[in-house]
């Protein structure tokens, strides 16, 4: 994909078109349970700060990944499988960046009622659960800092700022997600479509290390001894 966009265009085979969008999709279908996974972690730390440590061990985190990971890549073969044995007849140029799930119906001369019904079906444990566990866990957190007491400003602030770059990063991927694909493609232009497609592929990959490491307080001293080696000034 990257490689298409420096070179504004490309050729693909069809079978390398199919693998692409597989794993786009896995990526993407798994970043939403993982975002899940974020938010109840955030959850458990804000709400049950005392057994934060027994809840969230090491090994409940490495087999939550595991499962959103197996999960991801398992679910949407049924998608792929069924979007790779549509009859293609027409044009073979694909008005996107890359293979996606749009551009390829746009392409097929078959019937594509069930493929789009597929995607709204699929969309519910795939995009609508995790966020609903977000909301849910989130408005957990808002009521648990709210009962803070309000001397206590600086608890508030810490409590929230804990919490803002994941929001950030979920509102973006969401925002876009529910754009592209859920919202009806007569209130998108093709330019708008392929715009937000960039944001949920390229921009939230791209800044979620930055948004996450920068609050990390040895990462922001390593990122200030770079700078103040190069006799750049950081602010604090």
């Amino acid at each position: 994909m990257l490689y298409i966009l420096l070179n504004n265009g490309g050729t693909i085979t069809f079978i390398d078109c199919i693998t692409q969008f597989y794993f786009l999709c896995a990526s993407e279908v798994f970043e939403c349970f993982l975002l899940a996974l974020m938010s109840y972690d955030r959850y458990v730390a804000i709400c049950n700060p005392l057994r934060y440590a027994t809840i969230m061990t090491s090994r409940h985190c490495v087999m939550l990944v595991v499962i959103s990971w197996v999960f991801g890549f398992s679910i949407i073969l049924i998608h792929i499988i069924k979007t790779a044995k549509l009859h293609f007849c027409g044009p073979n140029i694909i008005d996107h960046f890359f293979c996606d799930i749009v551009p390829l119906l746009d392409l097929s001369c078959s019937e594509t009622f069930i493929i789009n019904l597929e995607i709204y079906v699929m969309g519910i444990p795939t995009v609508f659960i995790p966020a609903m566990i977000i909301i849910v866990a989130y408005a957990y957190i808002v009521f648990a800092v709210l009962r803070i007491p309000s001397s206590s400003g600086h608890g508030r602030q810490k409590a929230f700022s804990t919490c803002s770059s994941h929001l950030i990063v979920v509102s973006i991927f969401y925002w876009t997600i529910f754009s592209v694909y859920f919202v009806p493609t007569k209130g998108l232009t093709v330019s708008i479509s392929k715009v937000l497609s960039l944001l949920y592929t390229v921009f939230t990959p791209f800044i979620n290390p930055i948004i996450y490491s920068l609050r990390n307080k040895d990462i922001k001293k390593a990122v200030k001894e770079t700078f103040r080696k190069s006799g750049m000034n950081v602010p604090n």
